[in-house]
């Protein structure tokens, strides 16, 4: 995974509630064994119509919104427990996602994946809608907040210390693991036997 602390970009807003992981990518997208290739099945069919062309007014197919942080209403990442929907998020280029609300499955696949959800208050997110396309925000991962840069309003997140170790230094559960064999190794060295 790779590693992050601090992120500041402009964002792609989706003001809707209840998006599911079958909105994010597709049960027919869910043949590839590898993480790449998903993310352009993102919103698949929420971004291209039958024929494939791009459907005018989805946000992903306006070249004026960009960055590396998603935006999106509140129950973001309901419904199945298809890791795959991080793996098209992240393959989208997004590093972040902001929700008031996500799924506890989706959050932890998100984690795993080295996608921070970043979840935030119905208020707040309401702030973040309100700003335009050139608006950025910025996470600050060791400090666990987010800011509207533009205003200045700053909120608190909450990630567990694990997870946060994990995004800061770029380890999946493996690497971790491995960035501890020497205390390890001292530690049995240290047992009687």
């Amino acid at each position: 995974m790779q590693a992050f602390t601090t992120i500041k970009s402009t964002f792609v807003p989706i003001p809707m509630e209840n998006i599911d992981t079958d909105q994010i990518i597709p049960a027919r997208f869910l043949k590839g064994t590898t993480k790449e290739g998903f993310g352009q099945n993102l919103f698949r069919d929420w971004r291209y119509n039958n024929d494939g062309t791009p459907k005018a007014g989805f946000i992903l197919n306006d070249p004026s919104y960009s960055g590396s942080i998603l935006v999106a209403g509140k129950n973001f990442g309901s419904g199945s427990s298809r890791e795959h929907a991080a793996w098209a998020i992240l393959d989208a280029g997004f590093k972040v996602v902001v929700s008031s609300f996500f799924a506890d499955i989706f959050k932890s696949n998100a984690l795993n994946n080295g996608v921070l959800p970043v979840q935030v208050s119905d208020e707040f997110l309401v702030k973040i809608f309100e700003q335009d396309k050139n608006a950025t925000l910025t996470i600050d991962l060791p400090s666990q907040t987010i800011t509207i840069d533009a205003t200045g309003e700053v909120e608190k997140f909450e990630i567990s210390e694990y997870k946060k170790t994990c995004l800061i230094n770029g380890y999946d559960d493996i690497t971790y693991l491995l960035s501890l064999k020497e205390e390890i190794t001292t530690f049995e060295k240290g047992l009687t036997r």
